[in-house]
């Protein structure tokens, strides 16, 4: 009897010890998107099935960051950083995402939503910093700047890359947003 509670408390001990390692290497893996300079202070959340999400690392500055793999057709590598002031946004595109069959249902789902006006809009000027790959040492990092409703007539920026600079796209939706070249 005491043999089996022994090996109870032991496998216990280890699923525990497993849970924390996942968790840190959750943490760790979300980070690889955060400027050096906000690592330390960058929330970590975890997405749940229903859209809502965990918190498994508290923040001192706006800065949030997810893992977001487990979408439908993204690289494996594929995690986002943003402001906390956008997850909202990121919850309604991944109901979109996981609600639709295929990329033409979701685009639909964002126009109903944009031409309803439920579609929730991103904190003007906020940083979106995506790292997608194969694997994170072959992944690249995409930064955009939200400007929900600016145009190119507001913001005096192109409207494509041919200028070799930031450009805007999706000009004049809440999905409007500065392109920065990447590197």
């Amino acid at each position: 009897m005491k043999l089996i509670i022994l090996a109870v408390v032991g496998v216990v001990s280890i699923q525990t010890s497993a849970n924390a390692q996942t968790a840190a290497e959750t943490i760790e893996h979300a980070l690889a998107a955060a400027p050096r300079r906000a690592r330390e202070e960058a929330a970590v959340i975890k997405w749940n099935a229903d859209y809502t999400y965990e918190t498994l690392k508290e923040g001192t500055n706006r800065l949030v960051c997810f893992d977001r793999s487990d979408e439908r057709n993204r690289r494996p590598f594929a995690v986002v950083c943003t402001s906390v002031g956008n997850l909202d946004r990121a919850a309604q595109n991944r109901r979109f995402r996981g609600e639709s069959a295929d990329a033409a249902e979701e685009r639909a789902m964002v126009a109903a939503a944009e031409e309803n006006g439920t579609r929730v809009l991103p904190e003007y000027g906020s940083v979106w910093i995506h790292m997608d790959g194969p694997d994170q040492a072959g992944a690249r990092i995409h930064t955009t700047i939200a400007v929900p409703g600016a145009t190119t007539e507001s913001t005096g920026l192109p409207d494509n890359r041919r200028a070799g600079g930031a450009y805007i796209m999706a000009a004049g939706t809440s999905a409007a947003h500065i392109m920065i070249p990447g590197r």
